[in-house]
């Protein structure tokens, strides 16, 4: 079974106040969900594999260890999960990024699957799938249908507010994949949403309605 973990550091717990704020603005949640992101990805990447290199200093040559070459993916959940890539990138800058494409039927509240662009070589690379929100949990278990029907093996779901029940609902469904948050909320209403939540991540990042 894949682990669940909320990533509680202070100042992720700070920065996710400020975005679950109504009367915070496009700009602001913008910025504030590239920076939880990398706070998150500096954790979601603790136990990438290392590898001994012999380097010379300016004073004497020695054995360290460096990344052992594990090649990374980030693929967001689209729209919303667009909004963490930059903040994953900017502590992984050569990760390639791919992308799925999901969309919710507002009367069934399911996800429908429309676009799927990933590395030719998703097989090898450790994949970080990304989405500010948990809830159902149906976009996250199609995207990682997706992945393994393209051959990857290797992944990571990091999200910044997860429901219980869509926690359960990943986890039964691919219970080989580790799932970060930066917050475990109360449960899901009868729309679908989180409470409390922050509301509908994809309008607040791209100022829709």
């Amino acid at each position: 079974m894949g682990q669940f973990k909320v990533l509680d550091h202070p100042l992720i717990q700070h920065k996710l106040n400020y975005i679950r704020d109504k009367n915070t603005g496009t700009k602001e949640f913008r910025e504030i969900v590239n920076e939880i992101s990398t706070l998150m990805a500096y954790e979601v990447s603790r136990d990438m594999p290392l590898k001994d290199v012999t380097i010379e200093t300016p004073i004497a040559t020695t054995v360290k260890k460096q990344l052992s070459g594990k090649k990374v993916a980030i693929v967001p959940i689209l729209r919303a999960g667009l909004g963490m890539v930059d903040g994953v990138l900017s502590l992984i800058p050569a990760a390639k990024v791919g992308h799925i494409g999901m969309y919710r039927d507002e009367d069934t509240l399911k996800p429908v699957e429309y676009f799927v662009k990933l590395p030719a070589d998703i097989d090898q690379r450790q994949i970080f799938v990304v989405d500010p929100m948990l809830a159902t949990g149906g976009s996250a278990i199609m995207a990682f249908d997706a992945l393994k029907k393209r051959g990857a093996k290797n992944f990571k779901f990091m999200c910044l507010v997860a429901a219980p029940e869509g926690v359960k609902a990943l986890q039964d469904k691919h219970p080989d994949v580790d799932i970060y948050a930066a917050a475990l909320d109360e449960k899901l209403n009868e729309d679908g949403y989180i409470i409390p939540g922050l509301g509908d991540a994809g309008d607040r990042l791209f100022g829709t309605k």
